[in-house]
């Protein structure tokens, strides 16, 4: 299934967790442990609505660790097509990185031993920092409270990306993207 947001279920919350989030979307079942995928419309439009509900539903906080939605997806053949369509994508992400401090963050379901989060992560800031510095621009990687964090999921060959700001982490803390 096409998805756009990952969901992380707490332990004994999955059940209830895709009964909830149905509300919002199609909700697919992975074959890895308490994950959950979904499609959803609108991103923007998606996190407005929890944005409410997660701070008053303690139902749905403790069901839900973590909730990610991704504004740019793509399917991948093996590592070298991953690599090759992560860094562009991360490329496309590197205009409103100009002058701020940031950092990649993965979170990998699948290819173990074939694709390794720390080398992507450091592959990704180091083309988001290049790509900054060909268009005369600058960057700095940073993980104590950074302006930016680029967020990459993965489940099996489908990723997908979206970068949040400081404020956007504050105001959504489902996010969790560290």
């Amino acid at each position: 299934m096409d998805w756009n947001v990952v969901i992380s279920a707490s332990s004994g919350g999955y059940t209830r967790a895709r009964a909830l989030m149905r509300e919002h979307g199609e909700v697919a079942k992975t074959h890895f442990y308490n994950i959950l995928t979904m499609m959803v419309p609108s991103v923007p439009a998606f996190l407005a609505a929890l944005e409410d509900r997660f701070q008053l539903d303690l139902d749905l906080r403790a069901c839900v660790s973590r909730i990610a939605p991704v504004t740019e997806t793509f399917n991948f053949s093996g590592v070298q097509d991953f690599e090759t369509k992560a860094c562009a994508l991360a490329r496309m992400l590197a205009p409103p990185l100009n002058g701020a401090s940031f950092h990649v963050r993965m979170h990998r379901r699948g290819l173990k031993g074939l694709i390794s989060s720390n080398a992507e992560e450091r592959r990704l800031d180091e083309a988001l920092i290049g790509t900054l510095e060909k268009a005369g621009g600058h960057g700095m990687i940073r993980f104590d409270d950074p302006d930016f964090v680029v967020d990459l999921e993965t489940v099996d060959h489908r990723a997908g990306t979206a970068l949040w700001s400081r404020d956007a982490l504050q105001r959504y803390p489902f996010l969790k993207p560290d």
